[in-house]
């Protein structure tokens, strides 16, 4: 497993100021203003002074030499997933899996093996704990699921971080409408080469009895530590070698009981919405003219699979 820390520093302790004004190692030759200042140019350090006060004199990027306080966004690099995990929510950002129909042919895992464990490479301050789910009401919710990594006892092992679980509804979601959606995006990779899947938790509005709209979300944990996300994105894309065209979906589903008969399509959703709502910047590479409809390319239905009692109860374990 490889770990990037990946933050927002940008022009970091070089400052705006500088770093647009900053002196040019060449000597330069002082000239005589050709016009009067334009007082809609930007000032120059040192220019405009007030009295006896300097307004370059004000940096507050000198902060950073206490340390650069964030956000800092844990990327980790495991076999067969990336995620991305944020630090306030103890939830993933987001997690990129690639599933192959020979990558799923292969049986060599054995979810049994697995266990949940902490994600030690996040700050301890910062870390989901296993604790936190302890008779929490939720189940520890796969975003990459077990199920796309057998191929390899180490893969499947580490879909079993809590950096890769959200609170999810058990019955009625997670053990049933999402396993099924999981299960189609599997069965994509009967029609294209290779199928990339983006998952992750999303906290979206509800309109209050005030005609407000308001953010609220539920804490898991104690202390509370562990929000619970109201929504659940997937952005599937399909590709088949040799065409430049992919196909995407992208889908929102609430996390709450779903009747197994309601229509996958019906959480589809413009790839353009599910950006404005989780702040990514998706497939910006690929223009709009090589982006197909994966809902017209395939019939985009779950297929409801019922499982055993004893299979029910290791799922009500494992989340």
């Amino acid at each position: 497993m490889s770990k990037v820390l990946y933050n927002t520093l940008g022009l970091g302790s070089l400052g705006v100021a500088s770093f647009f004004w900053g002196r040019s190692s060449a000597p330069s030759t002082p000239t005589a203003p050709t016009s009067a200042p334009n007082s809609n140019l930007p000032a120059f350090p040192g220019e405009n002074r007030v009295g006896n006060f300097d307004p370059s004199s004000i940096k507050p990027q000198d902060f950073y030499k206490y340390g650069f306080p964030g956000p800092i966004h844990d990327l980790e690099n495991f076999k067969e997933f990336t995620s991305c995990y944020n630090r306030a929510t103890r939830n993933p950002y987001w997690v990129v899996e690639h599933i192959t129909k020979e990558s799923l042919q292969v049986k060599e895992a054995d979810r049994k093996k697995s266990v949940f464990k902490e994600d030690e490479s996040i700050p301890f301050k910062f870390r989901g704990r296993l604790r936190d789910f302890f008779r929490s009401g939720y189940d520890r919710g796969h975003q990459a699921p077990a199920a796309d990594a057998k191929y390899d006892q180490t893969a499947m092992n580490e879909t079993f971080y809590l950096t890769n679980m959200s609170p999810q509804v058990g019955d009625g979601f997670n053990r049933d409408y999402w396993a099924h959606f999981e299960d189609f995006s599997r069965r994509l990779t009967e029609k294209y080469d290779n199928v990339r899947i983006m998952t992750g938790p999303l906290f979206l509005p509800k309109k209050d009895d005030d005609g407000k709209y308001r953010v609220t979300y539920e804490v898991i944990g104690s202390p509370p530590n562990i929000a619970v996300p109201t929504h659940f994105f997937k952005l599937v894309v399909g590709e088949t070698t040799g065409d430049d065209r992919i196909s995407v979906g992208a889908f929102v589903l609430p996390n709450a009981v779903i009747d197994n008969q309601d229509p996958l399509t019906k959480y589809q959703v413009p790839v353009e919405a599910l950006e404005r709502s989780s702040g990514l910047d998706l497939l910006y590479k690929v223009p709009y003219f090589k982006r197909k409809d994966l809902c017209k390319e395939v019939k985009c239905e779950i297929i409801v699979r019922e499982f055993p009692k004893e299979v029910n109860k290791i799922l009500t374990l494992d989340g």
